[in-house]
């Protein structure tokens, strides 16, 4: 994807974007209306989405994966006991 303006080279529209992060459109649509996913706005009609925006939701999302974060990983902590709930 070769922008052509200084406008396409800071924003993606939805599709671009969802081409972007390898997505399907219409995952990136329904994320948009759950409040979900990456962070959009409008331009004008268009719902668009800042480059540096999706690369920052991208390492959030990595960091939050315990396959992405060791300090995550459930196998490197040890096992914790049960509290009892008082009766």
């Amino acid at each position: 994807m070769q922008p052509s303006s200084p406008t396409q080279r800071a924003f993606l529209n939805l599709p671009q974007a969802a081409e972007y992060l390898g997505l399907s459109p219409n995952t990136l649509y329904v994320w948009r209306h759950r409040r979900q996913g990456p962070p959009s706005f409008r331009m004008g009609r268009r719902v668009m989405y800042r480059i540096a925006a999706l690369d920052e939701w991208v390492r959030v999302q990595e960091q939050a994966d315990s396959r992405s974060n060791s300090a995550l990983n459930p196998l490197t902590h040890k096992p914790q006991r049960r509290t009892k709930l008082p009766r």
